[in-house]
Order: C-alpha cells, then sequence, then structure tokens
C-alpha cells in the first residue's frame, strides 16, 4: 500500500497550490479520506477529509480557503489551497480517515510572508 502525496512546494502569502495525493495496493472507493499535515515541532492534525460520498468537513483554521474532492476512478485525493498563510507551512499528508494505511512521504508546503 502507497499513498502518495505531490504537488507542494514554496509559495508566498496568499498563493495556492493542488496537492494530490495517489493510492496504489489499495481502494479509496468506499473510504473515508484524509489530508493531514504537521508542522515542524508539533503533531500531525487532521485538516480535511472527504466521505466516500463525497461530504466533506474542514478544521476550523482551513475553513473556506482549502477544498477537498476526490476522483474514485483515478484512486486519487485532492487538496486545493487557496489563500495560503504562514502558519500552513508543514509537510501534507493523505491517509484513510477511520482505518489509516502505513502514512506515505507527503509533500511539504512552505509559505514565505
Amino acid at each position: 500500500v502507497q499513498l502518495q502525496a505531490f504537488g507542494g512546494g514554496l509559495v508566498q502569502a496568499g498563493g495556492s497550490l493542488r496537492l494530490s495525493c495517489a493510492a496504489s495496493g489499495t481502494s479509496i472507493s468506499g473510504k473515508t479520506m484524509g489530508w493531514y499535515r504537521q508542522a515542524p515541532g508539533k503533531q500531525r492534525e487532521l485538516v480535511a477529509f472527504i466521505t466516500s460520498l463525497s461530504s466533506t468537513w474542514y478544521a476550523d483554521s482551513v475553513r473556506g480557503r482549502f477544498t477537498i474532492s476526490r476522483d474514485n476512478a483515478k484512486n486519487t485525493v485532492y487538496l486545493q489551497v487557496n489563500s495560503l498563510k504562514p502558519e500552513d507551512t508543514a509537510i501534507y499528508y493523505c491517509n484513510a480517515r477511520y482505518i489509516p494505511q502505513p502514512w506515505g512521504q507527503g509533500t511539504q508546503v512552505t509559505v514565505s510572508s
């Protein structure tokens, strides 16, 4: 099982990125999938999740700026991140919300002020 996140980068505050997470060795279909992030010196936190029926939830810190979506045919979950702030700097990961798989390497998002 692999969950490969990519699409991160270095952006200025106010910028946008589209993160993708491609799953292999497992199907995301039928699973609630989440995006998580871990900032330096902090614990990993859940920022958004999407159910199998595409209902969504967002942490207060990202609501209105981030949008999670999924494409079951491509076995991929996306996170559109807009209006980025320096405090969004972190490594971003995806995983199944309720039965986590082995964590991938994540993708680094760095927001400069």
